[in-house]
C-alpha cells in the first residue's frame, strides 16, 4: 500500500511538472521584460546641424542644377513682375544667411552688400556655399547653456533665441527654395532632391 502511494505521488508530480514549468515560462518574460528605453537625446548643435545640412543639400543642389545661361531666367507667364531672377534668388539666400545669423555674434560673417556685384553662376554658387559654411559655424556654437539665450540685436517682440534664429534662417531658405524649384521645373529640370532615388520606396 505504501509503495502504491509512493508511485501515485511520483506519477502525479510527473504529470503536473509540464503545467508548472509552462506557467513559469509564461510569467518569466513579464518578470524579465526590460524597461522601455528612454528617447535619444541630442545636443542643440547636433539637432539643428542635421536640419541645416538637409536644407543646404536641397538648396545647393538646386542652384547647381540650373544651367549658367538660365541664371537670368524669370517667369513671364502669370503675375511675376519685379520678381527675382533665378540667380538673384541664389544671391538673396547667400546674403540673407549672413544677415540673419550675424546677430549671433559668431565671427566669420560677411557683409551682405559685398555680394551685390556677383552675377555668374560660379560666383553665386560659391557665395551660397560659403554662407552655409558660416551657418554651420553658428550652429556648432550652440550649447545646452546658450541655445535659448536671446539675440539682442533683433526686435524684442520676435523673442528670438540663438536656436530660433537658426530655425528662422532655415524657414526663410525653404521659402525661396520653393521658388527655385518652380523656376527649374519651368525649364524642364527636376530639382535633384525631388528625383527618384535608387532603392527608394
Amino acid at each position: 500500500m505504501h509503495v502504491r502511494r509512493m508511485m501515485c505521488a511520483v506519477i502525479c508530480t510527473a504529470l503536473a511538472a509540464p503545467s508548472i514549468l509552462f506557467g513559469q515560462a509564461q510569467s518569466a518574460p513579464a518578470a524579465q521584460a526590460p524597461a522601455a528605453s528612454a528617447p535619444a537625446q541630442y545636443s542643440p548643435s547636433d539637432s539643428m546641424g542635421a536640419l541645416l545640412s538637409l536644407t543646404e543639400m536641397e538648396v545647393v543642389s538646386a542652384a547647381e542644377a540650373m544651367p549658367a545661361d538660365k541664371y537670368d531666367f524669370v517667369p513671364t507667364t502669370g503675375e511675376f513682375k519685379t520678381v527675382r531672377t533665378f540667380g538673384q534668388q541664389v544671391q538673396h539666400l547667400a546674403q540673407a544667411n549672413y544677415q540673419l545669423l550675424a546677430a549671433s555674434g559668431v565671427p566669420g560673417a560677411v557683409d551682405p552688400k559685398t555680394l551685390d556685384s556677383l552675377k555668374t553662376k560660379d560666383e553665386l554658387v560659391k557665395a551660397l556655399k560659403e554662407s552655409y559654411t558660416y551657418a554651420h559655424a553658428v550652429v556648432n556654437a550652440l550649447t545646452a547653456d546658450n541655445a535659448f539665450n536671446s539675440v539682442p540685436k533683433l526686435p524684442p517682440n520676435w523673442k528670438i533665441t540663438r536656436t530660433s534664429d537658426v530655425a528662422f534662417m532655415i524657414m526663410h531658405t525653404m521659402d525661396h527654395y520653393g521658388q527655385m524649384c518652380v523656376y527649374l521645373r519651368m525649364n524642364g529640370i527636376i530639382p535633384p532632391a525631388s528625383r527618384p532615388q535608387q532603392g527608394s520606396m
